[in-house]
């Protein structure tokens, strides 16, 4: 794609965003990066680590400094976590920064359990499907807002029309350890007026989103440790404690026969008015992959939506007793459940744990104890969000109508969880997410995918946000 003159149109820059998509080169930039296989998950293994920071230095810088950017990789401060890449373009220091954010990580590739493409490090189209670990979550994403912003700056001439900075962190699926020490150490190199990115999906992948936030995510283990070694169930069995059915009812305390939320204390605050309004329009669709709502199961007074994208939800993600493999005649020693609680702006992290303790010893569990999940598994997300009037949301709201001919889905906050209260509460910006995937895009699990129509309606999309902004900064201005 070559240049123009700076009197380029915002039609120009969307049609060559989508151009990226239809002509391959979309498809040729993200096979270089799932290739690279950046598995934060397998830290602090060095290999993982110089996979990750291959992909800052050889990758995503070379592609930056094309670009324009100037480049700075920062190493974590915890070691053994991800390094950090922040690109720079400063056009006029009076115009407002809007900052980019991308994860190069992914989890685990899970090689031997793919059955469509051609595993996880190649990608392989199959009709309108692009198969590879770490197209929809995050490679994809982020490549798809580089080339937007690349194709204003062609078609205004070479500018953006505001200043840019782009993160790339590379431990989002390990729980972004040591990025917001990295964060608060480095203010300044970060500081921006508004943080705008891509990750999570659409609520319908025909219906473009906007998400102000993200709820958080805490896990933990409950585990009844009775005795050590099995006992034979024949003479031991109706005379010693099976800590399976003591964990089994103690779970069932937390979380009712249809899925409702029994401890209160871990229960979202009410809906503001606004929230409920953006939410009242938003279908959950499952897709042709996906699974079909259970309507009875969940919070009995709650939407779907609002269950997904408002509320706290409790989760048992792993039940263990005994020898699940090969199963014996024995009475098992122990139990362990790996729970998960995820939670909207407004709850505490701080008082989840102390509230599930209390909940215990009040119902009568004191053998169900609350401990760190293991290291794998150990990721803690805050919460934070934006109102769904504030200044940036309105107008990021109304470049993607503009560009889509139809209202968004808004929602208060995605159901996955991110490191947005790093841009909320370390850098003080308003955070909003303009996902480019869909709900069965398998992330976190083998066959991940993207739809290539949804990638270049998300090529245009941005392309129009970051038009309408340089538009909007003709008059420098600070904030929005």
């Amino acid at each position: 794609m070559s240049d123009t003159p700076a009197n380029g149109t915002r039609a120009g820059a969307v049609r060559r965003a989508e151009t990226y998509v239809d002509n391959s080169e979309f498809e040729t930039d993200l096979a270089r990066r799932v290739a690279i296989r950046t598995e934060s998950q397998k830290f602090p293994d060095p290999a993982a680590l110089a996979e990750c920071h291959r992909y800052l230095g050889a990758e995503m810088t070379p592609a930056f400094e094309a670009m324009g950017f100037t480049c700075r990789v920062y190493d974590n401060p915890i070691s053994g976590q991800g390094p950090v890449l922040l690109a720079t373009r400063i056009e006029d220091p009076r115009l407002p920064t809007v900052l980019g954010y991308g994860h190069g990580d992914v989890v685990r590739g899970m090689e031997e359990q793919w059955t469509k493409g051609k595993g996880p490090w190649v990608t392989a189209r199959d009709g309108d499907v692009l198969y590879g670990r770490g197209t929809a979550d995050n490679k994809g994403q982020h490549t798809i807002n580089m080339a937007a912003l690349r194709c204003v700056m062609q078609e205004r001439g070479g500018k953006l029309g505001f200043n840019a900075k782009f993160m790339i962190e590379t431990g989002e699926e390990a729980g972004s350890k040591g990025l917001k020490e990295l964060v608060r150490a480095n203010k300044a190199d970060f500081a921006a007026d508004v943080c705008i990115a891509s990750d999570g999906p659409r609520v319908r992948q025909d219906r473009p989103t906007l998400a102000l936030g993200c709820r958080g995510a805490m896990n933990f283990d409950l585990v009844c440790d009775l005795r050590e070694g099995g006992h034979h169930s024949g003479n031991w069995g109706g005379l010693i404690a099976n800590p399976g059915f003591l964990l089994a009812h103690a779970l069932a305390s937390i979380v009712g026969p249809k899925g409702e939320l029994l401890v209160e204390a871990l229960k979202a605050q009410p809906m503001s008015k606004a929230v409920k309004d953006v939410l009242s329009d938003v279908e959950i669709d499952p897709g042709t992959e996906g699974p079909t709502v259970d309507e009875w199961w969940g919070e009995p007074d709650l939407k779907p939506a609002e269950r997904v994208y408002a509320a706290n939800t409790f989760n048992i993600l792993a039940f263990t007793t005994g020898t699940p493999g090969r199963p014996v005649n024995a009475i098992p020693p122990k139990a362990i459940a790996n729970c998960q609680l995820r939670f909207v702006a407004g709850t505490d992290p701080e008082t989840i744990v102390p509230a599930l303790e209390a909940h215990l010893a009040k119902h009568g569990y004191d053998l169900v104890k609350v401990v760190p999940p293991p290291a794998i598994n150990d990721g803690t997300f805050g919460a934070s969000r934006i109102e769904p009037d504030h200044p940036w949301a309105m107008f990021v709201r109304g470049s993607v109508q503009r560009s889509s001919n139809r209202p968004p889905a808004v929602i208060p906050s995605s159901g996955g969880s991110i490191c947005n209260d790093v841009f909320t509460d370390e850098l003080d910006m308003p955070a909003i997410w303009v996902p480019h995937s869909y709900a069965s895009c398998s992330q976190h699990w083998p066959d991940e995918h993207i739809l290539m129509p949804l990638m270049r309606s998300a090529a245009g999309l941005m392309a129009g946000i970051y038009w309408d902004i340089g538009e909007r900064a003709a008059v420098p201005a600070r904030s929005a």
